[in-house]
């Protein structure tokens, strides 16, 4: 059996949007924040069992510290030598244990309520439906669904998984929501940076021995300055200090000082050299050492020939639809980022379509659902 029409994948998905909702609604209820790892495997569990009814090999790379990340494989049928494609994902969120309580999941409004809801477990729900049914169809694509589960806070223990199943993949798409309330996908992303700029100076008292202290603080007020002038915004590179420490006591010259910086880039090239200008900084007062620590951690999502083609395929098939599909580039990043760094054609922002993520009032449009379904399974069939 050959995959139907967009046109009647989307009937086939409207008729079922009660019950994405309720997968939503389940995967929203159950609380997954990244520092506890027993409640994302809880999550984990659920997955694996839906995907393992659905014919998906499940295999589970243990993790230490973050709940273990989750990869569950479709094999595709013999005549069907293409390499997979790589669904990806992520399982935890930016919500302590107990936010259920204060944002409970609801519907109202045309919208599904809670925390996670966006970003991103209506993309994972979304998922579930669309595997369920391909394997109604009969599509033979392979696929290779995989969930991390420290995407919130840095991705350090999956990376290398993501970017090993990426390297086996035709293409990557991310399950990350979609950008804005048109529904646009996300074809490029900011890389980001954190680095650390640690200041020495020299201990005095303030009173008796002013003279003989060396700032840090006055120091890093002045180093904060310099590397704020380096953030170029028509560029894409933007530096934030966002975090500063100093100083033991207010009668005393402080001797140390420190400030956490967030780099934002919109390519490979000014990632280098902003890492460049940073790690060049040189002291004001020759009397004070300062030291640079930290780097990249995701490379930016360019907008390369892969990537567009992508694009085009998506546009192509919300043509079918009757509707328009727009692209856009974000300054946040996401796993796409580490595949699309490796060549990789990746596009973003598949997942559900609303607003609010890490917020008070994050939701997820009802009504889109069906839609987005029909893309994401048309999509992996023509890639």
């Amino acid at each position: 059996m050959s995959l139907p029409a967009p046109a009647e994948q989307l009937r086939y998905f409207r008729k079922r949007q009660s019950q994405i909702v309720d997968s939503i609604r389940q995967l929203v209820e159950i609380e997954s924040p990244s520092d506890v790892k027993q409640s994302v495997d809880r999550l984990n569990a659920v997955l694996a069992s839906r995907l393992s009814e659905l014919g998906g090999q499940v295999r589970v790379h243990a993790a230490e510290k973050f709940g273990n990340h989750l990869q569950v494989d479709f094999k595709s049928a013999r005549t069907d030598k293409r390499q997979p494609v790589l669904l990806l994902g992520h399982t935890d969120t930016v919500y302590p244990i107990g936010t259920i309580s204060k944002m409970p999941s609801r519907v109202a409004k045309g919208r599904v309520w809670g925390p996670g809801v966006l970003d991103m477990k209506s993309g994972i729900a979304l998922v579930l439906h669309v595997v369920e049914a391909m394997k109604k169809w009969g599509a033979p694509r392979a696929m290779t669904i995989l969930l991390v589960s420290d995407e919130e806070v840095g991705s350090n223990s999956s990376r290398a998984i993501t970017e090993n199943l990426a390297k086996q993949s035709a293409a990557v798409l991310v399950l990350e929501p979609a950008y804005g309330l048109r529904g646009a996908v996300k074809t490029a992303r900011k890389g980001v940076g954190e680095y650390k700029l640690q200041v020495t100076g020299v201990a005095a008292h303030s009173g008796l021995d002013f003279e003989k202290g060396q700032s840090a603080v006055v120091e890093l007020a002045k180093q904060i300055c310099e590397v704020s002038k380096l953030s170029d915004p028509a560029r894409g590179i933007t530096l934030n200090v966002g975090k500063i420490a100093g100083g033991t006591r207010v009668n005393v010259v402080p001797a140390e000082a420190s400030a956490v910086i967030d780099l934002r880039v919109a390519t490979t090239k000014d990632a280098a050299t902003m890492d460049r200008k940073l790690r060049a900084l040189k002291p004001f007062n020759r009397h004070c050492k300062i030291s640079v620590t930290g780097g990249m951690n995701r490379p930016p999502m360019e907008r390369t020939a892969g990537v567009a083609a992508l694009y085009s395929r998506a546009v192509e098939v919300v043509k079918e639809l009757g509707w328009n599909l727009e692209e856009a580039a974000v300054g946040g990043g996401s796993d796409g980022n580490f595949t699309a760094a490796l060549g990789i054609p990746t596009l973003d922002g598949l997942g559900g379509v609303g607003e609010g993520a890490h917020a008070e009032h994050e939701s997820v449009v009802i009504a889109d659902l069906p839609a987005r379904a029909a893309l994401l399974a048309s999509l992996i069939a023509r890639i």
